[in-house]
């Protein structure tokens, strides 16, 4: 996670997390509670250990009794919920019906408190997630109740609130970002799938989002299980079949030859690729380099091709690795010639460090890379 991310626990929200608090806590004390969370090492943590920090003071603002604890925080959830924005304007992007940072400290307080508490945490986790996100919590949960927990995720699978259903889905994912590892889960998705088959046909997009990255997170380690099944899946409906696509991305960049047939990417026999140029041989650092191509299509009938480029980056041991970018996914037509010009940025980002030398580009088409053009990244 970026450094700058720490940064979301401003005066802003201390102000109304603050405020909040006062709603359900008597006799809240705002100066001590804030003077004890900005100490001296404040600026020196990350936003995994503010977060924890923060959840750490709250504790000895709430009940020392977990149960007592937590009815305060399922009455503050109540006493904001005249807060929440309007879901209609919600999007893909920002989703959560409360605030990140404001959801995280309730998560992690149901991790840090609660963990030895399964009965009263998960109707926590339940309720919670309902306002927030509580994924990283049942991450936590699953790796020290693997049963339980896989059932209770089936049960909430089919339960009447969409952040419960999503839940479901997104706390199981065996690969969640910047969430605690579930080995078991890696080695062995199976009681994963029953979850994704009760959620596939879900009428929220988020929850549909929720199966297709899970189902993505699956297919890093067993390749075969989602393979078979986007074969059944397949022709459900328009939004199983996107799911099923969204969830084999990384096959299809990997160029899986049975997912590339399920998805119309056959042969690239009569495909050429001509007329290959990088128009930018020593590339600054924070610039971009341009290269271009013609792309043929020799056959007497209009092709499905899946075209993207891989970029080899110059890591800090001298070897390279590579990462797939797409160009496009489209039919081009019969007897064509296609010309086609791209940049890739080199811009300064945060979550990403570029090393100075020897570069290369190449063009990838229906999984097949075709030759690697060499150039140099310069400070």
């Amino acid at each position: 996670m970026v450094e700058s991310f720490k940064n979301i626990y401003n005066e802003q929200f201390f102000n109304k997390f603050t405020k909040d608090l006062k709603l359900v806590i008597n006799d809240f004390d705002t100066d001590k509670f804030v003077s004890q969370i900005m100490d001296e090492e404040w600026k020196n943590r990350g936003y995994k250990q503010r977060t924890a920090h923060i959840t750490t003071v709250l504790g000895k603002f709430l009940p020392a009794d977990y149960k007592k604890a937590v009815s305060k925080i399922l009455k503050l959830l109540d006493c904001v919920k005249d807060q929440l924005p309007d879901f209609s304007k919600i999007d893909d992007r920002n989703f959560n019906l409360l605030t990140l940072e404001y959801g995280a400290i309730l998560d992690n307080y149901i991790e840090q408190y609660g963990i030895n508490d399964y009965q009263i945490s998960i109707k926590a986790i339940e309720k919670i997630t309902q306002f927030t996100t509580c994924e990283f919590v049942a991450h936590a949960f699953i790796a020290k109740y693997p049963d339980e927990m896989m059932k209770q995720m089936l049960v909430w699978s089919t339960h009447e609130h969409w952040g419960v259903r999503r839940l479901a889905s997104e706390g199981c994912r065996p690969r969640l970002p910047w969430a605690m590892a579930l080995p078991k889960l890696k080695k062995d998705p199976t009681p994963i799938i029953p979850i994704l088959e009760n959620l596939k046909n879900d009428p929220s997009k988020f929850v549909r989002l929720s199966v297709a990255n899970n189902l993505n997170d699956i297919a890093k380690d067993n390749p075969q299980m989602v393979i078979a099944l986007a074969k059944s899946w397949k022709g459900e409906s328009k939004d199983v079949d996107w799911i099923i696509k969204h969830g084999c991305r990384t096959l299809l960049k990997q160029g899986n030859t049975e997912i590339m047939k399920l998805f119309g990417f056959d042969s690239i026999e009569n495909i050429t690729i001509e007329n290959y140029q990088i128009s930018t041989h020593k590339v600054k650092i924070g610039e971009t380099v341009e290269f271009c191509f013609n792309l043929s299509n020799n056959n007497n009938r209009n092709t499905k091709i899946r075209l993207e480029y891989g970029i080899y980056y110059q890591k800090s041991n001298g070897t390279l690795a590579k990462r797939i970018y797409k160009i496009s996914e489209k039919e081009y037509a019969e007897n064509s010639v296609t010309h086609i010009v791209r940049k890739h940025s080199f811009r300064v980002i945060t979550t990403r460090h570029f090393y100075p030398g020897l570069h290369q580009i190449a063009i990838i088409v229906n999984g097949n890379e075709f030759d690697r053009l060499n150039f140099e990244l310069i400070k």
